[in-house]
């Protein structure tokens, strides 16, 4: 797949604002990106990263050269440009804890079947200091009936460009990090009860902590 003419390969509308995500992340927020080479080329799979701003899922997304799918709360769905614009780029309603809608998890199963990809945020909310927070397990629910591989990403500068309870910041560099995917044997375990799939979350999101910040070349 050709890198700078990516979007071809998508759905009209995820294509055009996919390219539209493209050109701000240029714009206004250019970082460093890494490990790109983590991305499946093909298959099912989950992008697992922090949450510490809205800027967060376009501007990762923007640098996955595949299709990928989101969660956005149910509240979205509102009469006119939103509902038709959420439904056109693929986008998953899900109840505030995503891990316990049923109807939601549904629909992740049938977009994976598809082969697409799912980008997912195991805190479930933005962080409100700008650190990492405790995972949840609704992440670790679905990586674990999906089966699939997860890809570990890190974004850094987003809270700083537009974090909770802050002012849009443009200029603020965003760096994002994707580290080698996961397998399911990796963070999976079915004989662990109760606690299957919170461990499963915390195994995921101990592989997003671990990721480096980039050092930006000196020039």
């Amino acid at each position: 797949m050709s890198h700078s003419f990516r979007q071809v390969e998508m759905e009209p509308v995820y294509g055009f604002f996919h390219y539209l995500a493209t050109v701000v992340y240029g714009m206004f927020f250019r970082g460093e990106v890494v490990g790109l080479e983590n991305l499946p080329r093909t298959g099912a799979f989950l992008i697992a990263a922090n949450h510490a701003s809205f800027l967060d899922p376009p501007l990762i997304g923007s640098q996955v050269p595949r299709q990928i799918a989101y969660f956005a709360r149910k509240t979205l769905w509102k009469p006119g440009f939103a509902s038709w614009w959420l439904d056109e780029v693929g986008t998953i309603p899900v109840d505030r804890d995503g891990g316990q809608d049923v109807s939601a998890i549904k629909r992740v199963l049938k977009t994976l079947k598809g082969d697409k990809g799912l980008i997912l945020f195991p805190e479930g909310t933005r962080t409100s200091d700008g650190q990492l927070q405790e995972p949840k397990a609704g992440v670790g629910l679905i990586a674990s009936r999906a089966q699939v591989a997860v890809v570990p990403a890190r974004i850094f500068g987003s809270f700083t460009a537009y974090g909770k309870g802050r002012s849009l910041l443009l200029g603020t560099p965003v760096s994002i990090v994707f580290g080698p995917p996961i397998s399911p044997a990796e963070y999976d375990d079915p004989a662990a009860g109760k606690e299957r799939y919170l461990i499963a979350s915390q195994r995921i999101f101990a592989r997003i902590a671990a990721l480096q910040e980039p050092v930006t070349p000196v020039i």
